[in-house]
């Protein structure tokens, strides 16, 4: 924590630390539903295009309710609205478990329950987006946002393979109570934050919801380094969406891991992780020294490289090497672009922009991935040829920030 506030007052530092608590349980509570859900639905139906549903079902919330997400976080109490969200995705997440002791669960109830849960998360973040910020002050910014990244790191690390273990052993929609409970938890954690975690009263004078999202709008397009940043961190959402979508079905029919009763799905589930937090550390210092353009455009081709070496793996081992190089390079173009983006937006509209900018990356690009490669796995190419679409879009992206010249300028600079 010292990372953070090493010289903020004592009660500033108690409130980070309960901020910090409730997202990283709320993380855990995500990841277990991230690893359960996608196995759920492949238990249930045994076809990789329902898996990629799924996927792309979690992703699509955002590009429908960002824009207003954004909005409505910047000119209402985040607090309330953050654990209003919880507690609502807890009582949804709880129905599938009901379902499944009452033997009515389907695989629509599943994609439902992904859909309202995620559309519920595009309202949180967007808060959360300006909640954060607002906590710590403008000097603290990256900072925070690094060790908030960096201990989601962790539990994404220690997680995803002890939730793989337990649906190797357990059924999984009994796993998602888990989920419902860390909901709950994140609630009374958030609501036990003492500092404000919104701007003032009168702190911007009032406006229509349409005018906020115009400008939330206004702000990402007018910076071009920003806007280029977040076209080209939408060709990478689609080949993260890709690895979303094909992670169960690939790793059953090329990595001969099963689905059902196999450790070793735990461990492809936590490579991302690892990478993650290997991210977390770097970005601070990479960014520091070499300033965000540079480190977008040298970020960018090495994560291609590393989605090549997903898909080009075919044995479990590098297959699990490359997967954790590439979460990592994954992460580092991320985190990059989202602490850059909220350095230079003013504090009242950090949650519209950072939300349209989710919006077109994950909220277009993942379901696009998800999509594109469930499609693709349903010939013969399979799960494998999903992944190689996915990375296929990524090179275009890598093109596109390679040959823009303001990117190149402010990379030099």
């Amino acid at each position: 924590m010292s990372q953070t506030a090493p010289t903020a007052p004592e009660h500033e530092r108690s409130d980070l630390r309960r901020y910090l608590t409730a997202r990283v349980v709320s993380v855990a509570g995500s990841l277990v539903a991230a690893v359960a859900l996608p196995v759920l639905v492949y238990r249930l139906t045994g076809s990789p295009a329902w898996t990629a549903a799924i996927a792309t079902a979690e992703a699509l919330p955002y590009l429908l309710f960002g824009l207003v997400a954004g909005a409505l976080a910047d000119r209402v109490d985040r607090r309330r609205l953050m654990v209003g969200v919880d507690l609502a995705c807890g009582a949804v997440l709880a129905g599938i478990p009901l379902a499944w002791w009452a033997e009515v669960l389907t695989p629509w109830q599943v994609l439902g329950t992904a859909v309202a849960v995620q559309t519920g998360f595009v309202f949180f973040d967007a808060a959360n987006f300006g909640a954060l910020p607002t906590l710590v002050g403008p000097d603290r910014i990256t900072a925070a946002f690094s060790t908030l990244y960096g201990a989601t790191t962790v539990v994404e690390l220690v997680v995803p393979p002890l939730a793989g273990l337990a649906v190797a052993t357990l059924a999984p929609a009994g796993l998602l109570s888990v989920t419902a409970l860390t909901a709950v938890a994140s609630a009374l954690l958030i609501r036990s934050v003492a500092g404000s975690l919104s701007p003032g009263p009168g702190s911007r004078a009032p406006t229509r919801i349409l005018a906020d999202v115009r400008e939330g709008l206004a702000l990402l397009l007018r910076n071009p380094v920003v806007r280029t940043l977040t076209l080209v961190g939408t060709t990478q959402a689609v080949a993260g969406g890709a690895w979303l979508a094909m992670t169960v079905p690939w790793a059953d029919r090329v990595l001969g891991i099963r689905a059902d009763g196999d450790a070793r799905l735990g461990l492809l589930f936590a490579c991302w992780g690892v990478g993650g937090l290997a991210a977390a550390r770097l970005v601070p210092r990479l960014s520091e020294r070499w300033g965000g353009a540079r480190l977008a455009l040298a970020g960018l081709p090495v994560s291609l490289a590393c989605a090549v070496a997903v898909v080009s793996a075919t044995h479990w081992v590098p297959a699990l090497l490359a997967a954790t190089a590439f979460g990592a390079a994954y992460s580092t173009v991320v985190l990059n672009a989202v602490t850059y983006r909220l350095q230079v937006t003013p504090e009242h509209a950090r949650a519209r922009v950072s939300t349209t900018a989710r919006m077109l990356s994950w909220g277009l690009g993942t379901p696009a991935g998800a999509a594109l490669a469930g499609v693709v796995a349903t010939t013969p190419a399979g799960p494998r040829g999903g992944l190689a679409a996915g990375a296929a879009v990524l090179a275009a992206g890598v093109a596109l920030a390679w040959l823009t010249p303001p990117l190149r300028r402010a990379a030099r600079g």
